[in-house]
């Protein structure tokens, strides 16, 4: 171990190079060419339009354009992504990419790996959208610069620096089912200091969520965060980061008597509710050497989790995690104009920790302590670019793991642009997934029983696309295929004699492959358009996946005034018929799949600008009051409308 991590450390210095996704970098480079950084280990931007991966970049502009206030709200919109919530806001949210399962998807916050780690994975439904920030979505097995938990893909979620959005302003709105929102950004840049601070807060009294129940299901969410970074010198510069996420929800549970026609179902549940708090920090000094060619930076950042679940006895499970992340990467450009060539090699430690908060059961007794597990991972990766036509680049990781096996994975990827605008881009991967906490070790009320001996799940996979820019620009459309393979994956079985749930390894491999189209125009000011469509075939043991729509697609449209003051979104979200597994077998023997229907839903917003400092808003979600689960028995919400002001200074 220890010659490893030397001659790692040996290997960063002799490759220069610099950071893990630098959450301080715009949106755009100043030709105003889309970049993003969650490609690349290097700490440096990529444009889009040059990297031979699927990524999808949703800009501050189109989430204030759609109103977004649930962050997982215009997740719908991204090519590859299925999203299901249990009811209405506040509700636990998991997000799939390819089909792939929520804990297979890393999320990052700022820079921050921000998954539970007791549960491992992160609840979308404990994130609210701030005042101005940016999502990108990288796709495909990612392991290779992230470790375990992007299987999947990767998600960041980053706040703009105060350079990139200055000044001060303030939203409050209101509307259905006794809604009440609000934010509030102050940021500013000097020759310096780059500061933004930002809060946003969204309560709900909600809607029932039981099929003909009448309880309200509500929720209250708080998300407040702080980026400050100094720069002293044109070579050197600091980063902090701190963010704190609340929610207090109400839930419902299902139904558990035996002798009820609707066990297994949600029910009215008064009393049944949850908590989770979450406070995240990172710090990051960045030293640029030989005129910028080389960088480096030192990152450490911390994750401390809690969750509690209630009823009206009191807390009848809780967890809590803590994640400390130590990382080193260095990144050195060489070559030409023409020819540009990165190298970057990455030192991670990541030491998890968690304490199962679930009150003891007498008849089934279970670990309630605390454990911690240590991961080791080495990066080296390449990247080249050649005539702004081709890019290549390969990486590759090695996992040092203190309770799992060590592995290896890798991923390489080309892409190359046409004269006439057409670029062909295609990539080969692989990834891993450790167990979690609850997975190995958790428990719940006798019905659920972790086990400790799980191995790791491994995907490989390929992607092939093309995408094709039309008038210069103004519009561009892609496709791309995508073909993976799951093996040892996690599943739920009920062995004999007590058919207690445990899960288990799969022997058997489960697939996923499927098509991701979109098209993204804006042919003149005042009309832009994107378009997005998955079609998706995934088998667990040769059975369809559940939760994953075989059809998916979304339309967004905003036209502006010729002086836009005056704006309007159309959004037309369309989830296919897919299935979901069901507990309505009192016995436990079973569990029986169902079919749920497909849905469209319809939002429609607009916005005027009284002044330039003040505006006033109003979108209705949901316009056709389509009544539909996302997930079995726990009805969504309808028709809603709201309603409020935004100021700007």
């Amino acid at each position: 171990m220890t010659k490893t991590f030397v001659s790692l450390l040996a290997l960063c210095a002799a490759l220069p190079a610099f950071a893990q996704s630098n959450p301080t970098l715009p949106t755009t480079d100043e030709a105003g060419n889309d970049i993003v950084v969650t490609g690349s280990r290097s700490g440096e931007a990529v444009e889009v339009r040059n990297l031979p991966a699927s990524v999808t970049l949703i800009s501050a502009g189109d989430l204030a354009e759609r109103q977004t206030r649930i962050v997982s709200d215009v997740l719908r919109d991204v090519p590859g992504l299925a999203v299901s919530r249990t009811g209405g806001v506040g509700g636990s949210t998991q997000v799939r990419i390819r089909g792939s399962e929520a804990n297979h998807v890393l999320v990052l916050i700022d820079g921050i790996e921000v998954s539970d780690p007791y549960q491992g994975e992160f609840d979308f439904g404990t994130l609210i959208n701030d005042e101005a920030a940016k999502i990108e979505v990288l796709r495909g097995q990612q392991s290779s610069l992230y470790g375990s938990d992007a299987i999947g893909g990767v998600i960041q979620y980053i706040t703009l620096t105060g350079r990139e959005a200055p000044g001060f302003s303030a939203r409050v709105e209101g509307g259905s089912f006794g809604t009440v929102t609000g934010g509030a950004r102050a940021a500013g840049a000097g020759e310096t200091v780059d500061y933004a601070l930002s809060g946003s807060v969204y309560r709900t009294d909600g809607t029932p969520t039981a099929r003909g129940g009448t309880r309200d299901v509500g929720a209250t969410s708080i998300g407040a965060s702080a980026k400050v970074t100094w720069r002293p010198s044109d070579i050197f510069k600091l980063t902090g980061v701190g963010r704190y996420s609340y929610t207090d929800a109400l839930t419902n549970n299902s139904e558990n008597r035996g002798s009820s026609p609707v066990f297994g179902t949600t029910v009215d549940s008064p009393g049944v509710q949850y908590r989770n708090e979450a406070f995240y920090g990172l710090a990051r000094a960045e030293l640029a050497l030989a005129d910028g060619r080389w960088t480096n930076a030192l990152t450490g950042q911390i994750a401390d989790t809690t969750r509690e679940n209630l009823t009206r006895t009191g807390t009848s499970s809780g967890d809590k995690g803590r994640r400390y992340k130590g990382t080193f990467e260095s990144s050195f450009r060489f070559g030409s104009e023409r020819v540009v060539n990165r190298v970057t090699g990455a030192v991670d430690f990541e030491r998890e920790e968690f304490q199962n908060t679930t009150p003891q059961s007498p008849s089934f007794p279970f670990f309630r302590g605390r454990r911690s597990t240590d991961n080791w991972g080495f990066v080296g990766q390449y990247e080249l670019t050649v005539d702004d036509a081709f890019s290549a680049g390969a990486s590759i990781r090695r996992d040092q793991n203190n309770r799992f096996d060590d592995v290896t994975t890798w991923r390489a990827q080309a892409g190359y642009r046409l004269p006439f605008g057409l670029r062909v881009r295609g990539a080969y991967g692989t990834g891993v997934k450790n167990p979690g906490y609850f997975e190995l070790f958790g428990f719940s009320d006798g019905r659920y029983i972790g086990n400790p001996d799980l191995k790791p799940e491994k995907s490989k996979g390929w992607e092939a696309g093309a995408d094709q820019e039309i008038a210069g620009g103004k519009a561009t459309i892609g496709v791309t295929y995508f073909d993976s393979r799951l093996e040892d994956e996690v599943f739920t079985t009920y062995p004999a004699p007590t058919f207690v749930a445990t899960p288990a390894n799969r022997t058997t491999r489960s697939t996923q492959h499927g098509v991701e189209a979109f098209v993204s125009a804006r042919p003149i000011p005042q009309i832009k358009f994107d378009l997005a469509y998955t079609y998706l075939k995934a088998r667990e043991n040769g059975i369809e996946e559940v939760r994953r729509p075989k059809h998916i697609a979304s339309l967004n449209t905003t036209v502006f005034s010729t002086n836009e003051r005056l704006s309007g979104t159309l959004t037309v979200r369309y989830n296919g018929r897919r299935t979901d597994i069901t507990f309505t077998d009192p016995t436990y023997v079973t569990s029986p799949i169902v079919s749920l229907p497909e849905f469209v839903l319809v939002n429609l917003n607009a916005e005027y600008k009284v002044s330039d400092s003040l505006s006033v808003f109003g979108r209705v979600e949901n316009v056709t009051d389509e009544r539909y689960e996302e997930i079995f028995s726990f009805v969504a919400p309808g028709r809603a409308a709201y309603g409020g002001v935004r100021a700007r200074f």
